[in-house]
């Protein structure tokens, strides 16, 4: 029997509630305390420190030193796309009634962070538009910035340097939560939200993965990723393979 990867043993991981919810807590893209990941899996310090370890040991979170302290963060961008479809998954679920996708809170539905990039209507809006106006294209590596993207993303204030090939892929596409289409994540998403946040349309809420759009935001948002080319992307579906 050809070898393959051991799905079974990943899915065991993320079986346990108590693991499962301290996923979903560093999915803010912040590194927690074993404390504050025991308080979010309602657990004690011993039991979430051991949960901990095995969601290390699984490949699933990574340890960072700061002085004395410990914080534990997600491996990776993979890690949060992973959980970010598996949360999508998990909300189809269930009865024949159809659920609604998602958080009920309107804040997270608009505009929250999925690990370190924009997610929610206005992820998804971003992405739609983006791609409507030609900016994203598939290659054979997957979604790519085209030509008269990169010319966009310098116009928008993101450094030529950053746009470059590196480890980490530039575009990936991620599936929402709530929208259940996709949003704009790699290393793309994570400085386009780094310049909204620099200009002052974004701010992040303590203890809430929300993003609160400020009155500029809602403008430049607009200008900057009109809904009216969103909305022809949708009609159109997803980019060509």
């Amino acid at each position: 029997m050809e070898e393959s990867p051991n799905i079974a043993a990943l899915a065991a991981q993320l079986a346990d509630p108590a693991r499962a919810r301290m996923l979903l807590a560093l999915m803010g893209g912040r590194a927690l305390t074993v404390s504050e990941l025991a308080q979010a899996a309602g657990l004690g310090k011993a039991g979430a420190s051991a949960q901990a370890t095995r969601l290390q040991e699984a490949g699933l979170l990574a340890a960072r030193r700061q002085g004395r302290h410990k914080y534990l963060c997600l491996a990776g961008p993979h890690v949060a796309q992973l959980v970010e479809v598996l949360m999508a998954a998990a909300a189809g679920m269930g009865g024949a009634k159809a659920p609604q996708t998602g958080p009920r809170d309107p804040a997270l539905r608009q505009a929250r962070l999925c690990y370190n990039h924009l997610a929610g209507a206005m992820g998804v809006q971003l992405y739609r538009s983006l791609s409507s106006r030609g900016f994203l294209g598939l290659d054979g590596d997957g979604l790519s910035l085209t030509t008269e993207g990169r010319a966009f993303a310098l116009d928008f204030g993101l450094a030529a340097e950053d746009l470059a090939p590196g480890r980490a892929p530039l575009c990936r596409d991620c599936l929402d939560w709530s929208e259940r289409q996709s949003h704009l994540g790699g290393r793309l998403g994570r400085l386009l939200l780094a310049r909204m946040e620099a200009r002052g349309w974004l701010r992040r809420s303590a203890g809430s993965r929300a993003l609160l759009v400020t009155p500029e935001g809602r403008r430049g948002f607009a200008l900057a990723f009109p809904a009216e080319a969103a909305a022809d992307a949708a009609a159109r579906g997803p980019l060509p393979a």
